[in-house]
């Protein structure tokens, strides 16, 4: 065998890496992809979600010219871009820990399932103690506060440790945390457990018919159950989304009404909206995440694959 031979095909072989490495580097790479690639439909869903007209700080941006629509359909992007990647990462780094400690080879399948809620439970916790800032940041732009401006909303609320101390302005920037982790922490059970389900079913059926390796799991077959499984993870978590972004686009001096605590907040939307205020941006959600599971987890199976030994 020739010396360019035996090169391609040592190329063409995964390249090892730790565990640890491939969940940081997978989880980033699967993080910033699927963020960037649908922002767009994440300011949808957020201005539909919304209840704001308008404020002091200026209105939705201009959406009469095509330079107006790309600038208000991308606003927030760099602090959304900002939290993606170290928010996937550490989610992954620790999902994918507690399943190499709690499941083996012989772990009974409904061991298994139990494993999954709780590992990606305490992922979802260590993601969004990275995320929930960039969040609160990113959707104050979306829905148009501030021009539509990431900085001026990041100025805005850092400005309070002048006026009211660094304890407020920690609040502030995790305005809505509570809410966001008992939204994500159901979806992230529903979505990663039917993940999970799908995988091993399939894996287990190839494996008996065709002979295929065991556990093997493609990026397009991964990319597929992650859809199917977002799909139905984003519908039955919607009015936890909806009061979330609710409470996250309330400012510190909006005033006492809709700064109310998540209860009181989805009293008025049930007061004000009924059942149909619970489940604005119902389909742009669903498609958003049912897309973005697609991307997100397809992402992180092709560079795990790569990076698997």
């Amino acid at each position: 065998m020739t010396e360019q031979h035996v090169a391609l095909k040592d190329a063409s072989r995964p390249v090892a890496t730790s565990p640890w490495t491939k969940s940081l580097i997978a989880g980033a790479f699967a993080g910033l992809t699927v963020d960037f690639s649908l922002y767009p439909l994440d300011t949808v869903k957020t201005r539909l979600q919304s209840n704001l007209q308008s404020t002091k700080h200026g209105s939705i941006l201009p959406r009469h010219t095509l330079q107006g629509t790309l600038r208000s359909m991308y606003a927030g992007l760099s602090s959304a871009l900002l939290g993606s990647m170290p928010s996937a990462a550490s989610f992954f780094v620790v999902y994918d820990g507690v399943k190499r400690g709690l499941i083996s080879d012989d772990t009974p399948a409904s061991t298994q399932a139990y494993a999954h809620m709780l590992a990606s439970s305490l992922g979802e916790i260590a993601a969004c103690a990275i995320r929930v800032p960039t969040e609160v940041v990113k959707q104050r732009a979306q829905a148009g506060l501030f021009g539509g401006s990431a900085l001026l909303a990041f100025q805005d609320i850092i400005g309070l440790r002048k006026t009211d101390g660094y304890t407020t302005m920690g609040r502030e920037l995790y305005r809505g945390g509570g809410v966001t982790i008992m939204r994500e922490i159901p979806f992230t059970i529903v979505q990663f457990s039917l993940w999970e389900y799908f995988k091993a079913s399939y894996s287990e059926r190839q494996h008996r018919t065709q002979d295929r390796q065991p556990g093997l799991v493609t990026a397009t077959e991964s990319a597929v159950f992650g859809s199917m499984a977002g799909a139905v993870a984003a519908g039955l978590t919607t009015p936890l989304d909806v009061l979330k972004t609710r409470i996250m686009l309330a400012r510190k001096d909006s005033g006492a009404t809709e700064r109310a605590g998540a209860v009181r907040v989805l009293q008025q939307i049930w007061i004000r909206e009924g059942a149909s205020g619970l489940f604005r941006g119902f389909l742009p959600r669903v498609g958003w995440i049912s897309t973005g599971g697609a991307i997100f987890l397809g992402t992180y199976q092709y560079v795990s694959n790569l990076l698997s030994a």
